[in-house]
């Protein structure tokens, strides 16, 4: 079966009726309808559907990139319905702007903006199995409970599953104000679910784009230009259309793609292309890069943007007892998913057909129906869960791609990206380089601090209202911005990724210099900024402070004998992330054993998928801290494929213990803050251990780790 709405509902009606909600919206207002063949063309959002057999189906709206929101939802649906979790079935939903909202993975948005919606949904399917047991039985409403699938009548013993009261319940008024559980009776919410994908993934299964098979597609490759700047001036393609299976070549816009019949004669005939490339951009090197960050940051061209400021700035460094100063630089990074761009599309007159993996469905919904010059409804989008995305999938490009071709040869294609395409032509995370400064009172107390970001396409590199702002009176942060021919993107906790190490360094300067603990030291901070702030405090002061206080006590902060440890607090994505990594000496090289996190996301929804996004999110900041690493030569990437491109490897990845705040607030991401503090929590740790401050990323190349 493929993940089809079609299918689903076909399902449903084989089954032999039931119940099929729909909450337009997801807004909770809902409709019910009796789950026949009749009901196929019901027009309806996110599905819960309760077959004869009491099996739940539900539909998740939000693509699955690794984040677990294909099982976080059903779960919050099921906790509100009180069904067993064995008894509950997930099925993908395809792109369906009417009915659904924010069908995107990115930001780590999607618990917080349905967090409401699918409580709501779960206990309106609830509420209406309650009132059609209490009119079989004649009996009042509220004398009757929910739980378990099952629904009971205490007084007479009676009871019946929700598939034996499917049917009827379907034929009642939906209710427009439903009660919802409070957080001390959830059950599932809260506990270790696997993965609903778990035994696919581990046994094969079609799952991932790179799945994805149509009778009768072509496939294709595209040869991009080698460099940043660099244009198609002619090309030579008659080896190439000579060789088996290869159907046809075409240039478009700025690429040269081979179709044909599959990926390995595809492959092997762009080897054989002969493209010639002229010069349109500037073709810049990382040499450049450096010469133009220090231009920039002393004011030597550029526009320089104030992005907040308080106080008299220049008032407070003139008159400070000490100034402290610091440089931080992070240079441009792939995505780097396991699963390399791909995508599948079908052009026809009556309208397109994509399927693949992508974080934005309606924007490569909405481009595609651009570039083809038709209406957006002719567009339809399949979603397959993806190998990784880390923010590369939130562009289309790769679907434009598939679905020009398409429209071009007049035939289904699939666009297949290797692991050199997917490294080289990609969107990067961009270099930024930051300056520090603060001043020091004779009381070393912090009364000025000044940051400025200049970024290579990063438009604003910094979170002008993020901590410590608000708790310095006197403050300046601004940028520069250098526009490059060099494509860049959201990367992974967009800017923050690179902006956390930098202010949490520095903020463990500023504390040294000081004389005060790392851990008080913030912690001072935002008393102040909670009992006399400067400007608008955009964090939460209390939550900060408790994962900075879990952090410090799960790691025995500064009682431990022959460990250096080091600090490091972010807030961002709405959560609070708190790490103390731990670093020991072997034969005086610095070693990693061990990382504690603290993170305040809310309510955990499940304990498995929460931690499991915490470990990768660590793992998946210190790999790039410390050792990843892309340069440009000319305009061309010098790092290719994993030969050169460094990654984290297994041996290298600490042990990791995670603690999370219980406050019963309504959850929040977790796909992104837990990558933020970990660099600094790591490098603070290493000064500790060897007195070098660790500037630049990748650490590796710190001179620190002489055995690397």
């Amino acid at each position: 079966m493929t993940n089809s709405r079609r299918d689903f509902l076909k399902l449903i009606a084989a089954s032999g009726g039931g119940l099929l909600l729909g909450f337009h919206g997801f807004a909770g207002e809902a409709e019910a309808a009796v789950a026949t063949a009749t009901a196929a063309g019901a027009d309806f959002n996110a599905y819960l559907s309760i077959a004869p057999d009491g099996i739940v189906t539900i539909f998740s709206p939000n693509p699955e990139v690794g984040q677990g929101i294909k099982t976080a939802f059903p779960i919050i649906v099921a906790e509100e319905l009180d069904v067993p979790w064995q008894a509950v079935r997930v099925m993908q939903a395809p792109l369906d702007t009417k009915k659904f909202e924010r069908q995107v993975a990115g930001g780590s948005g999607s618990i917080p903006h349905s967090w409401q919606r699918l409580r709501k949904a779960g206990a309106t399917a609830r509420r209406m199995l309650l009132d059609a047991a209490a009119k079989r039985w004649q009996v009042p409403a509220d004398e009757c409970s929910a739980a378990n699938g099952t629904v009971l009548h205490a007084k007479t013993g009676k009871k019946a599953t929700y598939g034996e009261l499917a049917a009827e319940a379907a034929g009642l008024p939906v209710p427009t104000d439903v009660k919802l559980k409070d957080i001390r009776d959830f059950k599932l919410i809260g506990s270790t679910v696997k993965n609903v994908d778990n035994a696919k993934i581990l046994t094969g299964k079609p799952l991932f784009g790179l799945d994805f098979y149509r009778e009768g597609m072509l496939f294709a490759m595209i040869q991009r230009p080698p460099a940043f700047g660099l244009k198609v001036k002619s090309v030579n393609a008659t080896d190439a259309k000579a060789m088996p299976g290869v159907v046809d070549v075409v240039t478009f816009k700025n690429n040269v793609a081979v179709v044909g019949k599959s990926t390995w004669q595809v492959k092997k005939a762009r080897e054989a292309l002969k493209v010639e490339y002229e010069k349109d951009a500037a073709l810049e090197s990382s040499a450049d890069h450096n010469r133009i960050f220090t231009e920039l940051m002393d004011g030597k061209g550029g526009e320089i943007t104030v992005r907040r400021k308080d106080g008299d700035v220049d008032a407070a460094f003139a008159s400070a007892a000490k100034v402290v100063k610091g440089e931080y630089q992070c240079p441009f990074l792939p995505h780097s998913p396991l699963e390399p761009m791909n995508f599948f599309a079908h052009v026809r007159e009556d309208g397109v057909e994509l399927v693949g993996p992508t974080q934005t469905p309606e924007l490569a919904r909405n481009e595609t129906a651009k570039l083809l010059g038709i209406a957006p409804e002719k567009v339809t989008v399949e979603l397959t869960r993806m190998g990784g995305g880390f923010g590369r999938r939130l562009k289309a490009d790769f679907v434009l791609e598939a679905a020009e071709l398409s429209s071009l040869v007049k035939a289904p294609v699939k666009v297949i990206w290797t692991r050199e395409d997917d490294t080289t032509g990609g969107s990067y995370r961009p270099a930024v380089r930051y300056r520090f400064e603060a001043a020091l009172d004779a009381q070393n107390n912090l009364v000025g601090y000044k940051l400025r970001g200049v970024g290579i396409n990063a438009g604003n590199p910094t979170r002008q209202d993020n901590f410590p702002s608000g708790a310095v009176p006197n403050l300046l942060i601004d940028s520069v911005e250098h526009k490059s021919p060099i494509t860049t993107g959201a990367w992974r906790a967009p800017i923050t990724n690179f902006l956390a190490f930098a202010e949490q360094s520095f903020l463990d300067e500023v504390a040294l210099a000081s004389g005060k603990d790392p851990v008080q030291f913030r912690l001072d901070l935002l008393d102040k900024a909670k009992t006399a702030p400067t400007g608008p405090i955009k964090y939460d002061i209390d939550r900060m402070k408790a994962v900075t206080q879990l952090a410090a006590e799960k790691a025995g902060w500064g009682k431990k004998k022959g460990v250096s440890q080091g600090f490091s607090v972010y807030f961002s994505h709405n959560s609070y992330v708190a790490q103390v990594g731990e670093v020991t000496l072997k034969k005086g090289i610095p070693t990693l054993t061990k990382i504690y996190a603290a993170a305040d996301c809310g309510v955990v929804i499940n304990q498995s998928g929460a931690r499991q996004q915490v470990t990768g999110g660590i793992v998946d900041g210190l790999g790039h801290a410390m050792y990843g690493n892309l340069t440009f030569k000319d305009g061309a990437p010098e790092q290719k494929n994993y030969n050169s491109y460094r990654l984290i490897r297994f041996n290298e990845v600490p042990e990791v213990e995670v603690h999370f705040v219980d406050n019963g607030k309504d959850p929040t991401g977790l796909g992104e803050p837990a990558l933020p503090p970990t660099g600094a929590a790591v490098a603070n740790a290493i000064f500790k251990a060897t007195g070098k401050r660790l500037r630049n990323q990748p650490f590796v190349e710190e001179g620190v780790f002489k055995s690397v």
